[in-house]
């Protein structure tokens, strides 16, 4: 299957400043999506660090599996392997960084990777945070992540809790990110692509503005036409409000 990307960030209409990073190396068919946090524009910092160091992990190590210095986990393949081992080092650099440096101080990022196996029959998702990758298959958008929020934190304790007190609960408040700490749990998914299928990943600048479906239509709409999509996305976001950074990376498979 051929693989189609494209991605874009926005500062957006109420920030003075863009902490969002996004890499996309296509001869490793790798995609990520980083949403920086922290003051004095450390955030900025957080994000182009996980962007940069993910990106040269796979671009030093080519078709090695080595993980040093970090555990091979022998039930997972190769490339979920790499890319794991490329978020840790990440947040490693992240977190040294903010220890060294009282500007940088508690900074940190969300991050939402997507890695494609060589034969393309498994997408590999691990994502850090809120920052959320979709799947558009037959018109239909399916979220393949789950926030690690407050409010998600909430939600798996107390599962009955009525709107009225999910409102109650302060939003946009993250439970897990990259630098929090010199080790981070990393969540991990595989897809079965598609031919035809689209994928989505964001920053909540982009999932906070517009809602699931408003999205789904964008995507199908622009086909495999993904700047058309990645823009459009990022104008709605903006014609909604356009309070945060705005980040998107659009894929799409092609026979």
């Amino acid at each position: 299957m051929q693989i189609i990307a494209a991605g874009l960030t926005d500062t957006g209409r109420q920030r003075e400043y863009n902490e969002d990073s996004f890499l996309i190396i296509d001869h490793d068919a790798l995609y990520v999506v980083a949403d920086g946090m922290g003051g004095h524009r450390a955030g900025n910092v957080a994000s182009q660090m996980a962007t940069d160091t993910i990106g040269a992990f796979f671009n030093n190590m080519g078709g090695d599996e080595s993980t040093w210095p970090f555990n091979y986990e022998t039930h997972l393949s190769a490339e979920e392997n790499r890319l794991l081992t490329s978020i840790r080092m990440a947040n490693k650099k992240i977190f040294d960084a903010s220890c060294l440096d009282r500007n940088l101080c508690g900074m940190g990022t969300t991050v939402v990777g997507a890695l494609f196996s060589e034969d393309r029959r498994h997408l590999y998702v691990a994502h850090v945070g809120d920052s959320r990758a979709y799947r558009i298959r037959e018109g239909e958008i399916t979220l393949l992540t789950k926030d690690h929020s407050l409010v998600n934190d909430y939600l798996t304790i107390m599962p009955h809790l009525t709107q009225e007190q999910q409102d109650e609960l302060p939003k946009n408040v993250i439970t897990r990110a990259l630098g929090m700490q010199e080790m981070v749990m990393v969540d991990l998914h595989t897809e079965f692509p598609k031919p035809n299928d689209q994928y989505v990943l964001c920053s909540d600048g982009l999932s906070g503005m517009i809602t699931d479906t408003m999205i789904q239509n964008i995507v199908v709409e622009s086909g495999s036409d993904v700047k058309k999509a990645v823009q459009s996305l990022v104008a709605q976001a903006n014609d909604h409000g356009g309070d945060d950074n705005i980040t998107v990376v659009v894929v799409a498979l092609a026979e």
